[in-house]
């Protein structure tokens, strides 16, 4: 497939709205020649219609005899239909409008006696239907209405909701009921598609968009995963215990607990706790499809986020750009949390010309804004051009032995001699970090000399480490911490970054069964000496193959690089930037079968970090004197704590 350029991609959007949309709706020409136009909330929501289709996925999941249909429930101005008129969707399939509910405040779908839906959860049918959307919310595979089962990101979960898009672009059948046989049409709609989505549901959105499905014309994926083998191993180890298959349970509608148990005992089959890499992991991994992706992607991820964790936005962004795919990008400072519960009236703003450019072709000048928004400190944004910035480049860093044993240096020249330590289950980041600038027997700590000048890092970052075990298993984590006072959001916080207030924002229209307002956050913070800016994860014996593991032999070294998760950061003059090597990051990683010491060789250990400027500004900013930091107990945020592990929120 050619690459998508920005300008290919708008003059594909003038070309349709041109020919689609008459005076309700300036075309883009018109827009050019007035300034920045938006859509304006000139439609009834309290009188618009609500309906339920059931999209008929051709797959037969649960083994019934009969293919699965999936429920999507639809709120649409009911004005264009009557003039003759279509309209583009905003979709969110989800399978959590039942079992958990959506947003800060868990809200479910609710129902009429009829079966038609009266509350659907967020703001987007809200704000969108009155401005000439339809808002389409589709239950998974073996959620809530829908039949089939829950397969966790697999062919049944992506499917399931790619149906709809096709259904919506008249390539699937859909039916007035859940087992009737009397059909219905999309008659309504153009076809052009939005989907949208945190955790599980935009994850969902990565999946369909790689399948390269016709009329899905832009996903907003927040805080998604870009593949399940990362949601639960990091380079063979266990992020969590369980599995795809407990998630499967938490979700699955009472039907579906029925009769998915063979396809539950498939996914505990295909995910074994050894962090192997099997087939089950390949259906699930979109960054290799990439390729095949026509939407364009607003992505949202928050960069403290530890249950869908950053690596999942780094390299889904990276895959996307070597494709060509149209790309914007916010980062925030928070933990697992929504856009509309920190920076809330600029998402829907942001929001609202997003969907207007791509879904309604609207020149309103987005697509030539700069491409990311990046939260420095708490409530405080900047904005780059591209992401990462132009002028990152890598630099290869070098851990060396310092004055004391366990308190090293970090510099651009290779270090000799070994560093040891031994894993302790019981400690995390945290603790290594508090404890940075004194020798402690859990970890080995490198820091550069204070920064002379402020010092950017941006992207994703690699630790190789070379290791003698004592033991015949090990586990391995890396740690890039910003050393200094500061005040952050405070993502170890069980809101992850946030409060909510009593008072009430509304933002669209409402009805007596759903209402537009919505509380109030404000951004929590902390007061900290340090910040972890990124980290990484692996088991020693995937050293040398992800796929499959092997025990290790005590005494020999081996060699292992980590994946450090995305992150865009700026070390400030006066700070100092650490790496912290260390066993089992507690509540992050899961500990191996046994307890090992390892020795690190240091001059076969090295740090390739993203920075704006690259080597050159490394050594800039580090060309004072070293000095050695006076050892003492730094505070930062709480400990990690136990991640629910479930993508929701």
């Amino acid at each position: 497939m050619p690459k998508r350029t920005r300008s290919t991609i708008r003059r594909t959007l003038v070309t349709a709205a041109v020919a689609a949309l008459t005076a309700t709706f300036l075309t883009p020409a018109a827009a050019r020649a007035a300034g920045p136009q938006e859509s304006r909330p000139v439609y009834s929501y309290a009188d618009a219609v609500r309906e339920s289709v059931w999209v008929d996925t051709g797959l037969d999941e649960d083994g019934d005899g009969r293919t699965d249909r999936v429920a999507a429930d639809i709120v649409r101005p009911a004005e264009p239909a009557r003039q003759g008129r279509k309209v583009p969707v905003v979709m969110d399939a989800s399978p959590y409008y039942s079992c958990c509910g959506r947003g800060n405040e868990s809200q479910r779908k609710t129902y009429d006696a009829q079966g038609h839906v009266v509350q659907m959860p967020l703001f987007y049918d809200n704000y969108f239907v009155p401005r000439g959307y339809a808002f389409v919310g589709v239950d998974l595979a073996g959620t809530n209405r829908s039949d089939g089962c829950v397969d966790v990101g697999g062919r049944s979960d992506v499917l399931s909701a790619k149906a709809v898009v096709d259904w919506l672009n008249g390539r699937a059948r859909a039916y007035t009921s859940r087992t009737g046989d009397t059909p219905v049409t999309a008659g309504w709609t153009n076809g052009r598609t939005g989907m949208i989505g945190k955790s599980w549901d935009g994850t969902i959105a990565n999946g369909v968009a790689a399948t390269g499905v016709k009329g899905l014309r832009t996903i907003v994926p927040i805080s998604a995963i870009s593949s399940w083998y990362d949601y639960y191993f990091a380079q063979g180890a266990p992020l969590y215990e369980g599995g795809p298959d407990e998630l499967a349970g938490y979700v699955e509608s009472a039907d579906a607990q029925a009769h998915c148990a063979a396809v539950r005992q498939k996914l505990a089959d295909g995910s074994p706790r050894s962090g192997d890499w099997t087939p089950l992991w390949t259906e699930r991994d979109y960054v290799k499809d990439a390729a095949k992706v026509r939407a364009s992607v607003f992505l949202v991820h928050g960069t403290q986020d530890l249950n869908v964790r950053t690596k999942h936005f780094g390299q889904w962004w990276d895959a996307l750009a070597r494709h060509g795919v149209e790309r914007k990008i916010w980062l925030s400072q928070t933990g697992h949390v929504d856009p509309f519960d920190y920076r809330r009236g600029a998402w829907v703003d942001t929001l609202h010309r997003w969907f207007d450019h791509e879904l309604l072709g609207y020149d309103n000048g987005i697509d030539r804004e700069p491409m990311a928004d990046i939260e420095r400190h708490p409530d405080q944004w900047v904005t780059s051009a591209a992401w990462p910035p132009r002028g990152t480049r890598t630099a290869v860093l070098h851990p060396a032995a310092g004055g004391q044993a366990g308190v090293g240096i970090l510099g651009p020249r290779p270090g000799t001699g070994t560093e040891s330590f031994t894993d302790d289950p019981a400690l995390s980041e945290t603790d290594w970090a508090a404890h940075l600038t004194a020798a402690t027997p859990e970890k080995a700590g490198f820091l550069t000399a204070p920064l002379t000048r402020d010092l950017r890092l941006s992207g994703s970052s690699t630790v190789t480490v070379t290791a003698t075990p004592t033991t015949g298993s090990a586990h391995l984590s890396a740690v890039l911490v910003d050393v200094g006072p500061d005040t952050v959001r405070d993502y170890a916080d069980r809101a992850e970054g946030i409060t909510t207030l009593t008072e009430r924002s509304c933002w669209g229209g409402s009805t007596a069964g759903d209402s537009a307002c919505f509380k109030e956050t404000a951004a929590k913070t902390a007061a900290v000496d340090y910040t972890v800016v990124s980290r990484g994860w692996a088991d020693l014996g995937h050293y040398a193959w992800p796929a499959r593991g092997v025990p290790l032999t005590p005494g020999r070294a081996y060699t292992i690089a980590l994946d450090l998760a995305a992150t865009d950061h700026v070390v400030p003059a006066g700070h100092r930037l650490a790496l912290i090597i260390a066993g089992t990051d507690k509540d992050l990683i899961d500990p191996p079968s046994s307890r090992p010491t390892l020795t690190v060789d240091l001059s076969r250990t090295t740090a390739t970090v993203p920075l704006v400027g690259g080597a050159g500004a490394f050594v800039r900013a580090t060309s004072g004197s070293a000095g050695a930091p006076a050892p003492r107990v730094l505070d930062g945020v709480g400990a990690p704590g136990t991640v629910r592990h479930v993508p929701v929120g």
